[in-house]
């Protein structure tokens, strides 16, 4: 039985002892006296007697004995109070009796009044125990209020011990009316009672010895007869009235003395319930009218006397309940609120303070943070608490708007809710637009999709936000744009062919329903933008959707279809353009005949509203094809001219299956050719494979229809991977053109896609060497874009564990580790490193190595998102070093941030051990070798060794094989080696690597010790090395780099890795390679691939006894991820000019790299702050710089002569700039000026951003348009190429990270004049004064004195294009120029993070206003007020601040960095302190509230930050602080609300609920920096403290209640 229960029954096994009680008689008795009421004993005796007459009755009446005077109670108790022992049980009994008495006399005012002076006498003799009395009042009385119709229902009680359970008040907006409450002590059932009377007739008179229980007030009401329902229910609301009434003068008597917290606590509740519920009618047997309650007397009363129990309760001199319990009860909710202007008051306190404390939840300039998909992280940052293991399958919402209070708005059931037009609807459609002209990768979207019909299950969807209705609206809204820029002359076919794939997916998804989005876009075109619909661009993008299934039951079956074609007819257009040759023009003029051509054929119904001119012109296109055809289904695609293509693209759409055809003869159409069997291999059968031909140019391919290219996809993967003939390059490029082409509609997961078409199709090797070879080589930056990688690397680890063991296959096995190093080395975001997430990996050795470099990337570069990722660490760095022993070098965990180093540091290294073991085992090693590898071997001891020999030793067999050449390789038996390390498995070779690298590097420290030349030594080692790598190909080059660079402690390992790749074998292989593999963007490549000879790509190890051929394979394309992992080591170790040299050496071969710029990026963030100039400009140059948007006064910056010159503030601005018109999502609306408090009334930015007056320069013109996303592959949108590009700027700038900030931070803090000076001086509008084009910094309502001093204007900013080149107004593009600089000062490494707080701390404690002493406190408060206005309402009124704009620009921060790097904003707090005034205080509280909700999972971090915030309290409000000013306690009851508020959110991990409750911990933090308070303050917050007996949160919280030390 648990302690609730055990209560329960003791209460109950009370009750009874107490109704039995010997004393009880006496007590009732004694009171019936007082009260006038006659006893049992004296009513049987009248009944002896005769019935008196009329005139007795009056004489009796006379009489009749009076009462004592009052002032005898007390002796008279104190008399009866002696005649029994136990003085507890009597004064529980006292209780009991006066509970029932209160209850029965309460409409009495006489007795009731005494009844009041009765419990204050006892009071005064310390003979109420009011912590006892009070909560079985309450309980009596709501268990009095229940209607006999529920008298025996079980409802569940209220109580101090189901306050204790839930940890807090019960909301009472859960609780439907008072009825739902009974008393814990079971009430027994009690004689009828027809009507409380006067003191002569009234019949509650008990007898003395009688069980008495709370009477049911539903007892007096509802046994009348039907006729006097209405009567009886009327004196039933008055009874329940008058109980109340003396129910709250009870209480207000108990509260003048001291009750215990869960006392309060309960009244509180009580008194709310009955406050929520005023007007709830309570029913009896029979309905009562349906006439709310009129407001008479009694309810008045009763309800003001509840208003003063709450007031007294909620006051702040005694605090005995926080004003925060008001603020989360829903008082200020509810429906029917009734006239009277006392609660009326209530609630606009109610609803004051909690938009005062809600503002502290909230970020300034909320409304404009939206994802800007500018990074891999376009998830939101709070989620629910679940296991690292659930976090890869949850469904993230896709935007999540967080409320007044700081909780999530999202859900099906909240966005269907959102009305159109209004503010909410407006920010979703913002994030919708930007996402469709940004177009983020389809994993984005499918969290979207949710609310789809498509997707929608039978029960809703939490997490969706976007409604099919929103999706639809952002969707014409972007056809309506696309049409404006066709019509404006620019080209933007691409953005044409971009938008087809998104809107391909939209359809097929089934989020778009087509006949409401005609409907939609046909009332759009012809009513509100009639005049845009020039070209058939709209009838093109329907025609490539016609062939969706539900698109084609639209138009078949149902109701609406008529009239849906003859809107669709309606969009026909004829072509104007002035290139009638032009592909797109012939596509554009034939596509309303490939339109009614696919109408006509799909419904005989809907033909007669068809263009039966369209219909005859679709012979012209039969003509064509059959003159170019010729019958023969072929085509020659390398000499199509202008006119050609583009009729093929009218096929594409009308004959797409014979297209197709064509398309796979071209490929096939260089017939087949039979592979010869190599020297090892056994001819079983024939391998055909077909001869090269070009690929198809993705020029051609790009105007194909989306039908095209599902078939095309389906016959080219039918033929790859299930055909009888090995597919040439050819065809699988082809292939990979078209799933870059349309990364949204056609993209598939091969392995699981294969699995799920045919599931043998992989057991085959052939097959698994394709595909691995076409996603490590072709679609690697594919994957990462849609977000793959993960379960990718997983799909890789399934072949990797499956073979790392089985003896032979080194070719697949290496080729699938390649491509999990690449996988790895791409993700920069946290993995689960095992799919389910428990026990060791499944990795190789070098995997795991990898993983670990990988994290220490991407913690120090981009940081760690989630604070659940943050305690995963741990456990993931023990499933990677499971079974792994390395130990990186000091100089590499130098460089590691601290928190993986920290870890790391524990380890111990284990090579001296490694080489104690091989001196163990060196002689026998030594002579197993001398047998297998001498000249003279005996030929049969080959087989000897590999069955027999230790698995201790064979790893051994490479550094045995290196102590034998002794500088001459040419003496060891390389055939049988070759043998026998063939037969070895994947993992034995590696680890026969890694030990002669650990031996080869002891071996030297020997030999030098013998007094030989490490000169000598290490040319004998590179050419030994090169018998092993070049001379006969007998172990992979990428491994024994790897392990080489891994030992980088070792003086020599370095060197060796140098002069490796300084040999010519390697750079020979390297420039052969770029020969035969063609330009890096293969995707533009439209000549012939040469496939090279499979033995010359891998080399005898890999090669031998394959005949499957490669595609693109190679040993040198395997150094890829290994040339940048070198360059980080060398780098590490402080080798400079050798990292510069290898560089320079292979920038060529780089280009190669999937992502390259992502190296760029990435390298420079991490070894930020140690990287010369010189090398900086190196690293630069991997890039391709003439497709990189850098700003154009950049590569002048970085090659200046004079380092120490920081850029003039213009090209910082210009970078914001760039962000502002590529990054930051648009505000939207139809003009380009106006209001920007409601992002509803903001302009439509275009992709072109183009202002023909005023060239621009820099990244705002260097997009020709939308790219596609082979464009852009990495890092794989436009919106991150800019963002990533501005980062790469900063990072290379030869100044310090303060100079860099302090830039940043001093154009934004004064953006607001800078840009209205320059907007005046454009418009010749600049008004005169002061307050014309200058803003005053101090906005304290108007005095003459703050409008004289002024926040200057930014110098060195020609300002006179920014706002023509935004396209917004200068109050808009300062707001969002605040953004910008937020979200790239968080994509910065942590060294600029410190560098914002300082100087943003420098900023706020120089503000003249606040340091003024002569400002009162008055002018000040409204200072602070109108300073920390959100910049876009200030900006409206040209009274933005510094500060104003430096906390914007901090919460913009905030909201952009991953959670691990908020562990360093402290820093802000430790620089404004001390605090020495309100003001400075509240603006503390501002910068860092709306931080702390997002910490709720983040316990030491939040812990730290509420402390500092209670520490700044301290500041201000301490015991020992003199104040020069006096300060009282109530000008923060805001912020004690707030501290309330987010100590419950961080309690629940979200939202607060109902039973939130704070962390223990949580509440020990508080209650030390309490007992540093003034008493004053030190009150308001005693219930956050650990203390049972003065917080009702602790005394209600079940493990303070347990554990009370």
């Amino acid at each position: 039985m648990d302690q609730k229960q055990r209560a329960v029954a003791a209460t109950a096994a009370n009750s009874r002892t107490y109704q039995f009680h010997p004393a009880r008689a006496a007590i009732t008795d004694l009171f019936n006296l007082y009260l006038g009421v006659r006893s049992n004993r004296q009513k049987a005796d009248d009944s002896v007697r005769e019935p008196p007459n009329k005139t007795q009755k009056r004489v009796l009446a006379l009489n009749r004995d009076l009462p004592p005077r009052n002032e005898q109670f007390l002796m008279d108790f104190e008399q009866l109070q002696t005649q029994f022992g136990d003085q507890d049980q009597l004064q529980s009994v006292t209780e009991s009796v006066l509970i029932s008495l209160v209850i029965q006399c309460c409409s009495h005012a006489p007795r009731a009044e005494f009844l009041l002076f009765a419990l204050r006498s006892l009071c005064s003799i310390g003979y109420i125990n009011w912590d006892t009395l009070l909560p079985s009042l309450l309980s009596s009385v709501a268990s009095a209020e229940v209607p006999v119709s529920q008298g025996s229902q079980g409802v569940p009680s209220v109580s101090s011990t189901s306050l204790s359970q839930s940890g807090m008040m019960p909301s009472t907006s859960v609780i439907a009316n008072p009825s739902n409450f009974q008393s814990s002590n079971p009430a027994s059932t009690l004689t009828p009672v027809h009507v409380i009377g006067s003191p002569a007739q009234s019949t509650i008179e008990p007898s003395s010895g009688a069980t008495l229980s709370p009477v049911k007030l539903s007892d007096i009401a509802c046994n009348a007869q039907p006729s006097t329902t209405r009567i009886d229910s009327s004196i039933r609301d008055n009874t329940i009235s008058n109980l109340r009434q003396l129910c709250c003068k009870i209480i207000l008597t108990g509260l003048e003395c001291n009750l215990k917290p869960v006392t309060q606590a309960e009244i509180f509740y009580h008194m709310l319930n009955w406050l929520v519920n005023w007007d709830q009618r309570q029913q009896g047997i029979e309905e009562c009218d349906g006439k709310s309650w009129r407001l008479d007397k009694a309810l008045i009363e009763w309800l003001h006397s509840c208003l003063d129990v709450i007031w007294l309760l909620v006051e702040e001199d005694k605090c005995r309940v926080p004003f925060y319990e008001l603020l989360r009860s829903g008082l200020q909710f509810i429906e029917n609120i009734p006239d009277d202007e006392a609660l009326f008051t209530l609630i606009l306190e109610i609803h004051r303070r909690r938009d005062m404390m809600a503002m502290h939840m909230q970020m300034l300039d909320q409304h404009l943070h939206c994802p800007t998909f500018g990074t891999h992280r376009i998830l939101p940052q709070t989620i629910p608490n679940v296991s690292i293991e659930g976090v890869a399958n949850l469904r993230y919402s896709p935007i999540t708007y967080p409320s007044v209070l700081g909780e999530p708005l999202h859900g099906e059931d909240l966005a269907a809710s959102i009305q159109r037009g209004s503010l909410d609807w407006e920010r979703a459609l913002r994030c919708i637009r930007h996402a469709i002209r940004s177009t983020p990768s389809p994993d984005w979207w499918k969290r979207v999709l949710v609310v789809a019909p498509f997707y929608r299950g039978s029960v809703p969807t939490p997490g969706a936000v976007f409604t099919s209705d929103m999706i639809c609206e952002a969707t014409i809204d972007r056809i309506v744009e696309l049409l404006k820029l066709t019509n404006s002359e620019i080209n933007c076919w691409q953005e044409w062919l971009v938008f087809s794939d998104i809107f391909f997916f939209f359809m097929k998804s089934g989020c778009i329903d087509f006949v409401d989005f005609i409907d939609k876009l046909g009332t759009r075109l012809t009513a509100t933008d009639h005049h845009i619909l020039n070209t058939n661009h709209v009838t093109w993008l329907l025609a490539q959707i016609i062939r969706v299934e539900h698109v084609m039951t639209a138009l078949n079956t149902d109701s609406r279809k008529v009239e849906t074609t003859r809107k669709i007819l309606s969009f026909h257009r004829e072509d104007r353009s002035s290139d009638p040759n032009n592909p797109q023009s012939i596509l554009l003029d034939f596509i309303s005949s490939c339109q009614n051509l696919r109408i006509w054929s799909l419904n005989t119904s809907t033909r007669e509203y068809l263009n039966n001119e369209q219909l005859q012109k679709g012979k012209q296109i039969d003509e064509w094809w059959r003159q170019v055809s010729k019958g023969e289904r072929m085509m020659d695609y390398m000499n199509m001219d202008d006119k050609s293509i583009g009729m093929f693209w009218v096929v594409s759409y009308t004959m797409a299956q014979p297209a197709c055809e064509t398309v796979m003869n071209w490929l096939s159409s260089g017939g087949v050719t039979e592979v010869l069997p190599g020297a090892n291999v056994q001819p079983n059968e024939r391998l055909m494979v077909m001869r090269e031909v070009s690929p198809l140019p993705i020029s051609l391919l790009s105007g194909f229809s989306m039908n095209l290219f599902l078939k095309l996809v389906f016959q080219m993967e039918e033929s790859l991977f299930a055909g009888q003939v090995v597919p040439s390059i050819a065809m699988v490029e082809t292939y990979t053109r078209l799933l870059l082409i349309a990364p949204h509609s056609l993209f598939r997961s091969h392995f699981s896609h294969l699995a799920q078409r045919n599931a043998s199709l992989l057991s085959k090797p052939a097959v698994t060497l394709l595909v691995l070879e076409i996603v490590n080589y072709r679609l690697l930056p594919l994957y990462r874009y849609q977000g793959k990688c993960k379960p990718l690397m997983y799909d890789v680890t399934k072949i990797i564990s499956a073979l790392k063991g089985k003896r032979g296959d080194h070719r697949v096995f290496r080729l699938a580790e390649n491509l999990c190093i690449n996988l790895i080395l791409s993700l920069r975001d946290f993995f689960p490193v095992k799919r389910e997430g428990k026990g060791p990996t499944e990795f190789t050795e070098t995997l795991n190595r990898i993983t670990v470099i990988t994290l220490a990337i991407t913690i120090k570069t981009r940081g760690i998102a989630e604070a659940e990722h943050l305690l995963y660490l741990q456990t993931m760095l023990e499933q990677v070093l499971a079974t792994s022993q390395h130990m990186w070098s000091e100089k590499t965990l130098r460089y590691f941030p601290s928190l993986l180093r920290d870890i790391l540091m524990s380890r111990t290294d284990k090579r001296g051990m490694a080489i104690q073991e091989w001196e163990q085992s060196e002689t026998t090693v030594i002579n197993q070798c001398t047998q297998l590898l001498s000249s003279s071997a005996d030929p049969n001891y080959f087989m000897t060794y590999i069955n027999h020999s230790f698995f201790q030793h064979r790893k051994y067999l490479c550094a045995g094989t290196w102590i034998l050449m002794q500088g001459h390789p040419e003496n060891i038996n390389s055939g049988n080696l070759a043998r026998v390390l063939r037969e070895f498995s994947p993992e034995d070779v590696t680890s026969n690597i890694y030990t002669m690298v650990d031996v080869l590097l002891h071996h030297i420290h020997m030999e030098l010790q013998h007094g030989h030349s490490l000169q000598d030594l290490l040319l004998k080692t590179c050419a030994n090395l090169a018998f092993f790598v070049w001379t006969h190909e007998l172990i992979p080059l990428d491994i024994l780099l790897l392990a080489l660079i891994d030992r980088d402690d070792d003086p020599h390992a370095l060197r060796i890795v140098i002069s490796l790749l300084d040999r010519q074998e390697l750079p020979q292989r390297v420039k052969l390679y770029c020969m035969n593999r063609g330009p890096p963007e293969h995707w533009l490549y439209t000549g012939i691939f040469k496939r090279n000879d499979l033995q010359k790509a891998l080399g005898n190890h890999l090669s031998w006894k394959e005949r499957y051929p490669t595609f693109f394979d190679d040993i040198v394309a395997r150094l890829l991820p290994v040339i940048p992992l070198i360059v980080y080591r060398l780098i590490e170790n402080d080798a400079i000019e050798s990292a510069d040299r290898i560089l320079a050496m292979y920038s060529v071969f780089l280009a190669y790299h999937p992502l390259r710029f992502t190296f760029v990026r990435d390298i420079l963030a991490y070894f930020y702050g140690h990287l010369p100039g010189k090398l900086i400009v190196r690293i630069l140059n991997v890039l391709d710089l003439s497709k990189i948007p850098f700003s154009e006064s950049f590569p002048q910056h970085i090659g200046s002569s004079n380092p120490a010159i920081c850029p003039p503030l213009e090209y910082f601005a210009t970078l914001l700039l760039a962000l502002v018109n590529n990054v930051i999502p648009p505000l939207n609306s139809n003009s380009r000026s106006g209001s920007m408090g409601d992002a509803s009334n903001n302009s439509v930015r275009g992709p072109h951003n183009k202002t023909p007056a005023t060239p621009q320069s820099g990244p705002a013109n260097a997009s020709e348009g939308q790219k596609a996303f082979y464009q852009i592959q990495d890092p794989g949108t436009y919106t991150q190429l800019v963002l990533e590009t501005a980062v790469i700027e900063i990072l290379s700038l030869p100044i310090s990270a303060s100079q860099i900030v302090s830039s940043l931070v001093q154009i934004v803090v004064n953006i607001q004049p800078t840009l209205i000076q320059s907007s005046n001086g454009l418009h010749g509008a600049s008004n005169s004064g002061v307050q014309g084009s200058v803003l005053p910094t101090s906005p304290s309502g108007g005095s003459t004195d703050s409008a004289g001093r002024s926040t200057p204007s930014v110098s060195g900013i020609n300002t006179s294009s920014f706002v023509s080149r935004s396209g917004y107004t200068c109050q808009q593009l300062s707001c969002l120029f605040i953004q910008a600089c937020g979200l790239l000062l968080a994509q910065l490494p942590p060294e600029f993070h410190l560098q914002l707080y300082m100087e943003a701390s420098r900023i706020i404690k120089e503000s003249w206003w606040l340091t003024d002493g002569k400002r009162s406190l008055s002018e000040l408060d409204s200072a602070v007020s109108y300073a920390l206005l959100d910049p876009t309402w200030a900006s409206q009124d040209n009274t933005s601040t510094a500060i104003g704009n430096i906390v914007a620009l901090l919460h913009s921060f905030f909201s952009n960095l991953p959670q691990e790097w908020l562990e360093g904003t402290h820093v802000i707090i430790q620089h404004l302190r001390p605090v020495t005034s309100v003001a400075m205080l509240r603006i503390a509280f501002r910068i860092m509230g709306p931080l702390l909700p997002r910490l709720v999972n983040a316990h030491n971090l939040f812990n730290k930050i509420l402390s500092l915030l209670l520490n700044t309290l301290v500041d201000v409000f301490g015991k020992n602080i003199q104040p020069p000013v006096p300060l009282e306690a109530s000008e923060i009851t805001d912020l004690i609300d707030y501290l309330h508020h987010i100590i419950h959110y961080e309690g629940q991990g979200g939202p607060v609920q109902a039973n939130s409750r704070p962390r223990p911990e949580v509440l020990a933090i508080c209650g030390r920096a309490a007992e540093s308070l003034r008493p004053d303050v030190q009150h308001l917050l005693s219930h956050l403290k650990p203390d049972i007996n003065s917080s009702i949160y602790a005394a209600t919280h079940p493990k303070l209640v347990q554990n009370p030390s």
